[in-house]
């Protein structure tokens, strides 16, 4: 098979909407690597969306996945239910940040945590109002692309959105916008355009994941906990693409000295399989009613499996301490290489969660080409990245948390090569 030609079949057999970063067809990977359909090898920056924190085919998630498969795939947990669902309740209920008893709902992808999430919002208070952030991403089903914070390509042609969704600025200092313009704008529509006793929720993701990787200041944290707290507000944590180690915690909210009400989370914690949840304040996940929340696929029994899994490996392979110090090898390498790539604006990101966006040294604006080129050329040359940012000019770095010594190593040496290769072009 070669990938030119899937990718003609693809054309003819996918609907377009689906994008694709890379025509690279996988035929199998292990860990931090992948191999495509004719044989080429490439060291995966992406894990999924940082999916595969616990990297490609971990043996401790496959075995526990194996041994599920001997047992049943399948009875829906509402008809037919399975004590392994309790326990990973039970496990997230002890390790989500926040004080006091905790309730776990499973569903399937993070859109649905999202949306689930909103929903028991909604129930909890009696309001219909959910606040979200410019540049934040939740998802594509309608009420998640509702709260997303960018239009290309997530909701242009889709409208009209949900009603009772405002959006406020993100802080992102490195384009002037500062935790004080945001929490300006947001006592604002307060006063001009949404009374906040009728918000349920306000949504935010701990460092934002498409938008470009920003990490929320703990100011702008301190006063969202302040302000739902005065006002009745719940307040919601998207760490679909922060959590399970990845910013060098299990949760990115543990960085703060405020907790949420509720946490969305998905991707990471599954190690490949699709499983989702929501957890937080047992008074606010039991308002709905039995029925009202759930779905066929929610805490899929492989699913379940492979979660335990991945929290035994996170503890007992220490990938808290390992991702907080590859990130922090990686920050030192692309820091040193900005007196000869210049259109490295800004390096950030706690833990192993790390951007890089790239402006024109000489205007001081976004350079969406240049990312592009750094992808193009570390693809080339066996890497894969992806881009992200409202303005598509960031890097972000996924790699997964067990990537061996040797292979990161390569895999910053081949980095470094690509971005001088994009300035050469």
């Amino acid at each position: 098979m070669h990938n030119a030609a899937i990718a003609e079949r693809r054309k003819t057999a996918i609907a377009r909407g689906v994008g694709m970063q890379t025509q690279i067809y996988v035929d199998r990977a292990e860990n931090a690597e992948v191999w495509d359909v004719e044989g080429r090898r490439f060291i995966d920056f992406a894990a999924g969306i940082a999916v595969v924190n616990t990297g490609h085919r971990h043996p401790r998630v496959m075995e526990a996945v194996r041994a599920q498969l001997d047992r049943f795939t399948h009875t829906c947990h509402q008809v037919i239910p399975y004590e392994s669902y309790i326990a990973l309740g039970e496990r997230l209920n002890a390790l989500v940040p926040g004080p006091g008893d905790k309730r776990t709902v499973f569903v399937t992808t993070g859109a649905e945590a999202v949306e689930n999430a909103v929903k028991i919002a909604r129930i909890a208070t009696g309001r219909p109002a959910v606040v979200a952030f410019g540049g934040g991403f939740h998802g594509r089903t309608f009420m998640a692309m509702s709260l997303t914070g960018k239009v290309q390509p997530y909701k242009a042609g889709f409208g009209p959105m949900m009603p009772d969704v405002f959006h406020v600025p993100f802080p992102v200092s490195l384009h002037g916008t500062t935790p004080e313009d945001a929490l300006r704008a947001l006592h604002g529509l307060f006063k001009a355009d949404l009374d906040p006793a009728r918000v349920a929720a306000v949504i935010i993701e701990p460092v934002q994941g498409e938008g470009g990787f920003y990490p929320a200041p703990p100011d702008l944290m301190r006063a969202l906990r302040a302000l739902c707290d005065e006002h009745g507000i719940v307040l919601i944590a998207d760490e679909v693409q922060t959590g399970f180690a990845r910013t060098g915690r299990l949760f990115a909210m543990e960085h703060y000295d405020v907790h949420p009400d509720l946490t969305c989370m998905a991707k990471g914690l599954g190690g490949g399989l699709p499983i989702a949840a929501v957890t937080g304040r047992a008074e606010i996940m039991d308002a709905a009613h039995p029925g009202g929340l759930g779905g066929t696929y929610g805490g899929n029994p492989l699913g379940v499996a492979a979660a335990h899994a991945v929290l035994d490996v996170i503890e007992e392979e220490g990938l808290c301490d390992r991702a907080n110090a590859l990130g922090s090898r990686l920050r030192q390498r692309l820091e040193s290489l900005r007196d000869r790539v210049p259109e490295i604006a800004e390096v950030r990101g706690p833990g192993f969660m790390v951007a890089a966006e790239f402006m024109r040294p000489a205007e001081g604006s976004p350079h969406p080409d240049f990312a592009a080129r750094v992808r193009a050329e570390a693809q080339a040359r066996g890497l894969i990245l992806l881009t992200c940012g409202v303005h598509a000019n960031v890097i972000r770095f996924l790699a997964p948390i067990t990537i061996p010594d040797d292979v990161f190593a390569e895999a910053l040496d081949i980095l470094e090569d690509s971005l001088l290769a994009a300035r050469a072009a």
